[in-house]
């Protein structure tokens, strides 16, 4: 029986006597769980698939005096889904969580596993099949010219970002189409700039690197480790960052003011991290400090559908789809809240007219 199809009136199930109804913990009126077998008036369970609907089951009984909430795993929860809980989380009973992020976002931002096709997790694979071989592939003429890049465009590094062109290209044209949206807001190659954009996917950087912009992404540090693409990381000038470690951001921020100064362009995604909803989340400053303080102008990026194709924290799902590119015309300001309000406010605004 699936969640949607269930009646939000308040249902009455019989006292538990075997394995086959268990209890489950309750919610408070806060949105978390409290893990033990505790009291509570209702349970609500939520399909978070599609936060456009409210569909809700209400359980209680009183046991013993004092009411408590059960849930048949055989009406409604999926049992792998239930066996994947109890092993991640070494739990004793099962849980039943509703997240903080219902009724938010894009209606299908968001999926559960029981959503996920097979032929999403089959493309999934191939994906990362064609990327490899692209990568195996080109990885060779990068080695090859790098020594020639630090001599003599030590800085932008234009022929190895064009090779990360081609990778990218190659492992993203099999599976979905890219759309393009005011390229004549490009700065020419050789123009420094800070580019900023939303943040949605895995795919959103294989996106961006078709646009042929020798700009330098910022990564976390353990992704150098990773063999071929790490290599590859190093050899385009991506910026390493420890999360969470002032110290490394700021040296980030300084490595950043200088490719700028010495004709090169970043790339910033100024909300931190990918948001798993489709909402956008609030802009850091460090991006727009640096242009401010470099003098360069600000060009932002509306990316759209690649959360579709590969949700935030799937990354093994490739969703059939198209991604849309839209670039803003550039920003020039010297003040950097200036420049983060309306950055955030032009991609804010593309998102919710064609989101």
């Amino acid at each position: 029986m699936e969640l949607s199809s269930l009646s939000p009136l308040p249902l009455r199930y019989p006292k538990p006597s075997s394995s086959s109804m268990l209890p489950i913990l309750p919610f408070s009126d806060r949105k978390c769980a409290y893990f033990g077998y505790s009291a509570c008036k209702r349970a609500t369970l939520r399909n978070s698939c599609n936060s456009a609907q409210i569909n809700f089951l209400h359980i209680s009984r009183m046991h013993d005096g004092e009411p408590r909430c059960y849930f048949s795993p055989n009406e409604g929860l999926n049992r792998y889904s239930i066996s994947r809980l109890y092993n991640l989380n070494k739990l004793s009973r099962y849980v039943v969580a509703k997240s903080e992020l219902a009724g938010t976002g894009m209606p299908d931002a968001s999926y559960s596993l029981s959503e996920v096709k097979l032929s999403s997790k089959v493309r999934g694979v191939c994906f990362y099949v064609v990327t490899a071989i692209a990568a195996i592939s080109l990885i060779g003429f990068m080695i090859v010219a790098h020594p020639f890049v630090l001599l003599f465009d030590r800085y932008r590094r234009k022929a190895q970002h064009f090779i990360a062109k081609l990778w990218a290209s190659a492992t993203v044209a099999p599976f979905f189409k890219i759309e393009y949206e005011g390229l004549e807001n490009l700065p020419s190659n050789d123009a420094p700039a800070v580019y900023v954009s939303n943040h949605q996917s895995f795919l959103d950087i294989y996106t961006l690197l078709t646009l042929g912009r020798s700009y330098k992404f910022i990564s976390k540090t353990g992704v150098f480790l990773f063999p071929i693409i790490g290599w590859a990381m190093s050899m385009m000038g991506i910026i390493p960052l420890k999360r969470m470690d002032s110290r490394s951001q700021l040296e980030c921020l300084k490595r950043c003011m200088d490719l700028v100064r010495n004709g090169a362009s970043v790339f910033f995604f100024p909300e931190g991290t990918r948001g798993k909803d489709g909402s956008l989340g609030d802009f850091k400053k460090g991006a727009f400090s640096v242009a401010a303080k470099t003098g360069v102008p600000v060009i932002p990026i509306t990316l759209i559908g690649t959360g579709r194709i590969m949700p935030a924290g799937m990354e093994g799902v490739v969703n059939s789809g198209s991604v849309k590119v839209i670039i803003h015309k550039p920003i020039e300001e010297s003040d950097p809240e200036i420049l983060r309000q309306v950055a955030k406010n032009t991609i804010l605004d593309t998102l919710m007219r064609r989101g």
